[in-house]
């Protein structure tokens, strides 16, 4: 039998097997209790207030403190066994080295300024890669419907990622946004750094297009903040919600069993290509264009 029959039978006895399930369960109904994006509702587990600021012990700092203490700990990890013939482990390590220090760093800063700018960039990657990958691991963390062991209620297993919240990127957008901002000026001087903003070739024009230009630039600037922040932002959602309704969720929503049996397997699809691909090319754009503007900010012309 050819490639091609076997590969039209066994997707006709999928189809069958959700047709059968379709016949078998029926439709529920539309599930209109089930409210999808309650995952990514933060419930404060430690509540604390602290004047008008809402300082709450969450899911979403849970995840903040995995991300840290894995960074950290990986680091400091592998600091103290590097050996000069190489493992695996440090093979890998080594990959991501030359990954963060040369593709990142070097790629888009002079030598001095690589040096200097090195550890930031390499951690905000290492940062946003962990935060990431175990935004894909299944951990106890929902508690708006939690699992009775034994008469002790554990929350139910669930996946999140700190960064599929607006307000992580964003802050660490505005790391980048004010940390290059401030590297240019102390290299140029504020009149000098916010002159560079114009393009060369308008020396000649008036003063009416070359403020026209400059406010078009000042614009281009706080777009960064937005366009940085939210790519990595939207990302991230978008994929947990591919994996939320793929995974189950779109099946419990309409009430249809065998639409879970069908979109289970493109589920499983879309989670390899997460966390093989999406999770790792994020982080890597992230600190690729912060090392960009920084690169730019210090930049003899525009």
């Amino acid at each position: 039998m050819s490639t091609k029959w076997k590969v039209l039978l066994g997707f006709a006895f999928f189809m069958a097997v959700v047709f059968a399930v379709g016949l078998i369960f029926g439709s529920d109904g539309k599930k209109d209790s089930f409210q999808p994006q309650n995952e990514f509702k933060l419930e404060p587990w430690i509540p604390i207030q602290i004047g008008p600021l809402d300082m709450s012990i969450n899911k979403a700092v849970l995840y903040l403190l995995l991300a840290s203490a894995l960074t950290v700990g990986t680091m400091v990890w592998i600091s103290r066994r590097m050996h000069s013939k190489p493992n695996r482990t440090q093979t890998a390590v080594e990959l991501a080295y030359d990954l963060t220090r040369n593709n990142i760093t070097g790629n888009n800063l002079d030598r001095k300024m690589s040096l200097k700018w090195f550890p930031f960039l390499a951690t905000l990657f290492f940062w946003i890669w962990f935060s990431n990958m175990i935004g894909y691991l299944p951990l106890p963390t929902n508690t708006a419907h939690p699992v009775d062991i034994l008469g002790v209620e554990v929350p139910a297993f669930a996946l999140y990622a700190a960064t599929a919240n607006i307000s992580i990127p964003l802050v660490l957008t505005l790391v980048v946004w004010f940390s290059y901002h401030f590297e240019g000026v102390r290299a140029k001087g504020l009149f000098p750094y916010l002159k560079g903003w114009l393009p060369s070739g308008i020396e000649d024009m008036n003063f009416a297009f070359k403020a026209f230009v400059f406010v078009i630039e000042c614009i281009s600037q706080l777009v960064r903040v937005i366009s940085l922040s939210v790519r990595l932002f939207a990302n991230i959602l978008a994929g947990h919600l591919l994996l939320l309704f793929m995974g189950g969720g779109l099946a419990v929503l309409l009430g249809l069993a065998a639409l879970g049996v069908l979109t289970f397997p493109m589920a499983f699809v879309f989670y390899v290509f997460e966390v093989g691909l999406v999770a790792t090319l994020q982080a890597f754009i992230f600190a690729t264009l912060s090392a960009i503007y920084i690169g730019d900010a210090v930049a003899e012309s525009h």
